[in-house]
């Protein structure tokens, strides 16, 4: 769960981000590729904003690259060519702020964790004390990433020892788990079960309210394409890019 302290800090240099003065380059002078490192809950949302970003501004492309936030993160640091991140929690882009990589980055969406199992539910799970039952299956987000760390932080709270079977990389990859009928049910993003659709069904728990994921935009101080990258961001900002976060699910800000 984020501290008191660091939401005041994100909320103090969010208003650092600015979309680009009249003075800069307008949408239309942009080019190249802007590489965009994004969280994998982001992964449908974020294509689709690149695709509005792409056919409104003629000879800029976006690539988006999605997987856990925290090995974007590491990832960044080590000098991969990124131009914006998107992380699912403010401890993944504290690392790349650390790192010099990045300064004042926008809380823009959020999300909760939901419980999401096939669509029959063959494991007739119904709530989240389920996960401490060794006769079920379960997948849950490694604990360095954050959706497994907003999980951990939930468990805790509810006083329940989970029993997971296997320990994914990023939430689409726990969500896979369920989708192909390899567990009875994982603890995902809403958005994820949504992103779904009749592939899974979604439960939600009380507690899920106890560990909010912010997540947070940032252009890096070395990116390659920095002009394309402020266009990216202004877009994900925009009435248009909230519309379509919030159409995946998102909570806006």
């Amino acid at each position: 769960m984020t501290s008191p302290s660091l939401r005041l800090w994100v909320v103090a240099i969010a208003l650092a981000w600015a979309v680009p003065a009249c003075g800069s380059p307008t949408a239309s002078e942009q080019g190249g590729t802007v590489n965009v490192f994004a969280a994998a809950s982001l992964t449908d949302a974020f294509r689709q904003i690149a695709d509005e970003v792409e056919r409104a501004n003629p000879g800029l492309s976006v690539a988006v690259n999605v997987g856990a936030s925290s090995a974007l993160s590491q990832q960044i640091v080590s000098g991969a060519p990124a131009d914006v991140f998107a992380a699912a929690s403010p401890a993944a882009m504290a690392t790349v702020i650390d790192a010099g990589e990045a300064t004042a980055p926008q809380v823009f969406a959020r999300n909760h964790l939901e419980i999401a199992v096939p669509a029959d539910n063959p494991g007739r799970v119904d709530g989240l004390a389920d996960f401490a039952d060794p006769d079920r299956t379960f997948a849950l987000c490694a604990a360095e990433v954050p959706c497994g760390a907003a999980a951990a932080a939930i468990f805790t709270a509810a006083g329940i020892r989970a029993a997971p079977d296997t320990l994914e990389q990023d939430v689409r990859a726990a969500l896979s788990k369920v989708v192909l009928g390899e567990v009875d049910a994982a603890l995902v993003y809403r958005t994820d079960v949504l992103a779904a659709g009749s592939k899974v069904r979604g439960i939600g728990f009380p507690e899920a309210e106890q560990a909010p994921s912010d997540y947070l935009l940032a252009t890096l101080t070395s990116a390659p394409n920095a002009a394309g990258a402020e266009v990216f961001g202004a877009y994900v900002l925009s009435s248009e890019g909230q519309r379509i976060l919030a159409k995946a699910g998102f909570e806006l800000p």
